[in-house]
């Protein structure tokens, strides 16, 4: 390629970029219009390193806007790395990206978050004033600032005292974002759309943000109101109504607008029906009518409590790993970002919530004990006994002790033994595990919220030879002979195994398909509250 052919494809390049992007120029007022867009603003910074800027200059911008005061530590780090040379201009210009930065800041209820960075109207006037020295050195740090402000924002969210107060136990995401910075500054332009440091359910569930706030805006979400429930050869306006929003919602292709209920609808039904944790049935009944009447502001704000916990998640797990998400009633096992496969749980009663925390399973037991906690013993076990003297006995039980008053009281193993024949143990002050049950009906409800807290698995075998599959001497045989050996036998793991204990009630499921579930616990109000007044702590 010729040295001039070289050159036209350059500013064409350079042309198209600013065009996408919009470019902040000196001496050239940017039109007030949003040109927010979801490209990142991690790792595009000046090249340069010959403009430099007196490190006192810090001092003096923070004691102008104290509001940046948490930011200092980052801001000088940032800088001290650069050796105080300017990120945001070269040759005395505003790059593209400060641009970008702006409208993103700009658009952050794009990205969920209702609250705003302090400083928005100073930043916007120093945008948009002809740079002198003084005012090129105050909008370089101001950018840096919001930067950060920005990134604390959206990809870490509240803080710790907001999401324990939340009752959310699992380990915070902790990024250096110095340190993240200096890895995206070496990766290609190419790569920068998907470098932002987020779970990856934030981003997903972003995208159905826009779509149903863009519903929200064109379609009136009239309540459906039926007088009874329709069948398959029906034909009314309601049913057609049905069809219409499910189209809307991508449960069913917008191929007809018909008024009969047919087998194509059926189908868009249990599609729906699957997305919401219902039965999929494939008709009408009373649950599926009032999911699809409830209104779309509440299915946004489902989405943006959703988002923020997301940001609280580590990016990625390296490894094997086991998820239960507590409202879809799922155990999920995967290594790193790849689902090996799921199965149904059951968690604990709202009266005996399940806990969101973190553990590494490290042990297994076959044919367990189940030692009796002090409260069901009280509750439970105590008036059973004053009912009838063979209480114990026809529940396979006896007392091993006493403590504060109360028999200490365990299940010997068996059949009908409580937990099963297996139990999957993490240690934690929760006094919360995994195990198998008896009661394998349980596993057939769409909403399994039974237990006194801890876990049932549906699958306990499959999960006992999935963590013991590089364990020769644990064969599937013997698993299973373990398992029905009536005596308990404790096995140690090689490596401890992460386990997340998560709660969502909006995520997208690997089809790219939005979920979501019913607040089992009712934690969502309170964040919800949080999120939509602004008032979080960040």
């Amino acid at each position: 390629m010729s040295q001039k052919s070289r050159s036209l494809l350059f500013l064409i390049i350079i042309t198209l970029c600013c065009w996408l992007t919009g470019c902040v120029q000196k001496g050239k007022k940017a039109q007030k219009k949003k040109l927010y867009n979801n490209a990142s603003i991690a790792g595009h910074f000046s090249s340069q390193l010959s403009s430099t800027f007196d490190s006192t200059a810090i001092d003096s911008f923070l004691k102008k806007f104290p509001l940046f005061d948490p930011y200092e530590a980052e801001i000088v780090k940032f800088y001290d790395r650069r050796k105080y040379a300017y990120a945001w201009f070269e040759h005395d210009t505003l790059i593209e990206h400060a641009g970008n930065l702006a409208n993103r800041i700009a658009g952050m209820e794009e990205d969920g978050i209702h609250g705003k960075p302090p400083y928005l109207r100073e930043m916007d006037s120093l945008l948009h004033t002809p740079l002198s020295k003084n005012t090129q050195e105050m909008t370089e740090l101001m950018l840096t600032a919001q930067y950060f402000v920005f990134a604390r924002m959206a990809w870490e969210g509240m803080t710790d005292e907001e999401s324990r107060a939340n009752s959310w136990f699992l380990p915070r995401k902790r990024l250096s974002y110095n340190g993240y910075l200096d890895s995206i500054l070496k990766l290609p332009l190419k790569n920068a759309l998907s470098t932002e440091p987020v779970y990856r359910q934030y981003e997903l569930l972003k995208s159905f943000l826009t779509k149903y706030r863009t519903l929200e805006k064109t379609e009136s979400w009239l309540p459906v109101k039926l007088n009874r429930f329709p069948r398959l050869g029906d034909s009314s306006e309601a049913i057609q109504l049905i069809r219409q929003r499910l189209i809307l919602l991508g449960d069913l292709p917008a191929k007809t607008e018909s008024a009969i209920f047919d087998e194509p609808l059926a189908e868009g039904f249990r599609n729906f029906q699957i997305r919401h944790g219902l039965k999929p049935s494939g008709t009408m009944d009373a649950l599926t009518l009032n999911a699809l009447n409830i209104p779309l502001k509440e299915r946004i704000t489902q989405i943006l409590i959703n988002m923020e916990r997301s940001r609280w998640l580590p990016v990625t797990q390296e490894g094997e790993y086991l998820a239960v998400n507590i409202p879809e009633f799922k155990l999920h096992v995967y290594d790193t970002d790849s689902l090996l496969w799921s199965c149904n749980v059951v968690v604990g009663k709202t009266m005996n919530r399940t806990t969101v925390f973190y553990g590494e399973l490290e042990s297994i037991v076959f044919s367990p004990y189940w030692n009796v906690p002090p409260s069901i013993v009280k509750k439970e076990i105590l008036p059973g006994m004053r009912s009838r003297s063979n209480f114990l006995e026809s529940h396979q039980m006896e007392i091993v002790g006493s403590s504060d008053g109360l028999p200490i009281i365990r299940q010997r193993p068996g059949k009908n033994n409580s937990l099963g024949q297996v139990k999957f143990l993490f240690p934690n002050s929760h006094n919360i595990y995994l195990h198998d049950t008896p009661s394998r009906s349980l596993f057939l409800e769409p909403a399994r919220a039974f237990s006194h807290g801890c876990i049932r698995v549906a699958e306990p075998r499959k999960l006992a030879e999935f963590l013991l599959k590089d364990s020769p001497q644990w064969p599937s045989d013997k698993i299973i002979s373990a398992m029905q050996a009536g005596k308990e036998i404790y096995v140690p793991l090689k490596k401890k195994t992460p386990v997340y204990i998560a709660y969502f009630t909006a995520f997208v499921d690997r089809k790219h398909q939005l979920n979501f579930r019913q607040d089992i616990y009712h934690l969502d109000d309170r964040l919800a509250a949080m999120l939509l007044s602004g008032k979080g702590n960040y």
